[in-house]
């Protein structure tokens, strides 16, 4: 199989990256408030479960001769990304109570910056 030599990029380092970041945000708050503790959990799980499922569809292909592959698997993990944050929040919003929504959107932006952070850093430091 061509392409097989091609190493596939650590992606999930960044999936355990936000988990372990949340994890430690989140314990550290408990003893602050533990409503704002669980809505920060929670909005930071509505950004980590749909990047980790797109990083698992985008990149399970390697090689040249799978580039329609990586590209529908492109198209498909960002349409699910999309529609599994969309419902995320909707389910985050209607049955968690009580809760703090500045926190939810603190800890979706907070994994998003660290999402975006560690791609970058994939990108250049692997060059």
């Amino acid at each position: 199989m061509p392409g097989a030599k091609i190493a596939r990029p650590p992606v999930h380092r960044i999936t355990l990256t936000q988990l372990a970041v949340l994890t430690l945000l989140c314990l550290a708050l408990l003893a602050y408030n533990e409503v704002v503790a669980w809505s920060l959990a929670a909005g930071g799980l509505v950004a980590v479960i749909p990047q980790a499922y797109f990083a698992h569809l985008a990149f399970r292909w390697r090689g040249a001769k799978s580039a329609r592959d990586m590209a529908r698997a492109s198209y498909a993990g960002e349409i699910g990304k999309f529609m599994l944050s969309v419902v995320g929040f909707a389910v985050v919003f209607a049955a968690i109570r009580p809760i703090d929504g500045l926190a939810v959107f603190a800890g979706y932006l907070a994994m998003l910056t660290i999402q975006i952070i560690g791609s970058w850093l994939l990108l250049t430091c692997s060059q």
